[in-house]
């Protein structure tokens, strides 16, 4: 299945904001940027990098740019996703009926769009990956949990970690080490399911 098939899966399988993805799609077609599917949702990309992308939610469907923050958004549309964690990326949110106004759409695009040639980007920052100790006597433990964590990416490696390690309590920490245990040793990502 090739990318732009790959979409239209995407957006039938989101009955519920069919309209709203039907009329984003629309409007990226008319750009110079590039459709394809990175983090299981469709995404727009100019110069290898993503610019513009849309996602359905239960409540919400949303319109995320990856570099928002350099956005004038003199209309006040944007949001930030997860204050305090989510630093360059902004979403644009609408709801069931919303209508898409293409021409402002368009506009916060175009905007994006020169924003990737002239080259602002916020860099990401590399945390530093904090095993908690459960999850250290584990590995210690088990040679296939072991060999399935050390084959997850860095980014894998420390959603797994800060899942287990933000629980208060111990046993709280223990109960997800043991859930996710066989999620690591297959080597799947602690937020995959959200990615499909």
């Amino acid at each position: 299945m090739n990318d732009q098939e790959k979409v239209s899966t995407y957006i039938e399988k989101h009955e519920h904001w069919r309209s709203q993805f039907t009329s984003f799609r629309k409007i990226l077609g008319r750009t110079e940027l590039t459709e394809t599917v990175k983090w299981g949702a469709p995404s727009y990309i100019l110069q290898g990098k993503i610019v513009v992308g849309f996602v359905g939610f239960k409540h919400h469907c949303a319109l995320w740019f990856q570099q928002g923050v350099f956005l004038k958004d003199l209309r006040k549309k944007l949001l930030n996703a997860e204050e305090g964690t989510t630093r360059g990326m902004r979403q644009w949110c609408f709801e069931t009926g919303d209508a898409v106004n293409a021409k402002l759409v368009r506009a916060y695009v175009l905007e994006a769009i020169e924003n990737q040639k002239a080259g602002k980007q916020i860099k990401p920052i590399k945390k530093e990956l904090v095993i908690p100790v459960e999850l250290a006597a584990a590995l210690k433990k088990s040679s296939k949990l072991r060999k399935g964590f050390d084959s997850l990416s860095p980014g894998k490696q420390r959603e797994y970690a800060d899942n287990i390690s933000s629980a208060r309590h111990e046993k709280t920490r223990l109960s997800r080490l043991e859930k996710t245990t066989p999620m690591i040793i297959s080597g799947a990502g602690l937020n995959d399911h959200y990615k499909t």
